[in-house]
């Protein structure tokens, strides 16, 4: 989602300041102060008073009682007064979006933002992205796990061996075979898909893995995919979140 913010120059800006700067350094730009902590309910309602697009994805400035906060989302219509709900998912310190030229000293990256009223809210203390990917339009309600280890052809790994040999395979390129649990795309510059293919323990997630795909790999919930790419371990993305193994540079194979 980040990188992808970098890929078109021109960007579409509103703001309640007339005359208020699209673009440059830190100036002018206001401090996301609501944070998880400071929001019990995980989420703060507010009017927008500066709105921005780039690439993919709106950037909106809500105004809350504690504060403004900065949000990013995939793309949606929204104007400067609107009130929008923002579930507090993902906090990203000292951003700099290459897209504005323009750093924020926080700023959330979330699955979806509402509308005040909307019967259908985002979701109050949605897991974070890169602890789950939360949920977003591109993902449908996570299924079942599979009940059983789900048969594999020759050459496949299974996630339960992925995990207890994951030393020996760092850096090595496997293919995997399992149900899509959950799906994130266009997050980071990359598709994110969790799969799970009935072997490890859910009691220390080895039972589900991370595999990160270019954003031209496309799969839907709950079907049975391969996977190749190449084993990662100990990737920290900031913020708190890290994944101890994984996959990445990913593609789909028959």
């Amino acid at each position: 989602m980040l990188a992808a913010c970098s890929k078109q120059p021109a960007a579409s800006t509103q703001s309640a300041q007339p005359g208020a700067p699209a673009t440059g350094g830190s100036a002018g730009v206001a401090a996301a102060s609501g944070s998880p902590a400071a929001n019990p309910s995980g989420q703060v309602t507010g009017p927008v008073v500066e709105t921005m697009n780039a690439a993919s994805y709106t950037y909106v400035r809500v105004k809350t009682d504690s504060g403004d906060v900065w949000a990013a989302a995939p793309q949606f219509p929204v104007k400067v007064g609107e009130r929008v709900t923002v579930p507090l998912e993902m906090p990203m310190k000292d951003f700099h979006s290459q897209a504005f030229n323009r750093d924020f000293p926080l700023i959330y990256f979330v699955s979806r933002i509402g509308r005040e009223g909307d019967p259908n809210p985002p979701a109050a203390n949605a897991p974070t992205m890169m602890s789950g990917h939360g949920t977003s339009a591109s993902m449908a309600a996570t299924p079942s796990g599979p009940s059983e280890p789900i048969a594999q052809p020759a050459g496949v790994t299974t996630i339960a061996d992925v995990w207890a040999k994951r030393k020996a395979l760092a850096g090595q390129t496997v293919t995997v075979r399992g149900r899509v649990m959950k799906f994130n795309a266009g997050i980071l510059g990359k598709n994110w898909i969790h799969l799970q293919d009935g072997t490890g323990k859910p009691a220390n997630n080895t039972n589900d893995l991370t595999v990160m795909a270019g954003e031209d790999v496309n799969v839907r919930v709950g079907d049975t995919v391969s996977l190749s790419g190449t084993v990662i371990l100990d990737k920290d993305f900031g913020a708190g979140y890290a994944y101890a193994t994984a996959i990445d540079n990913a593609r789909l194979v028959k």
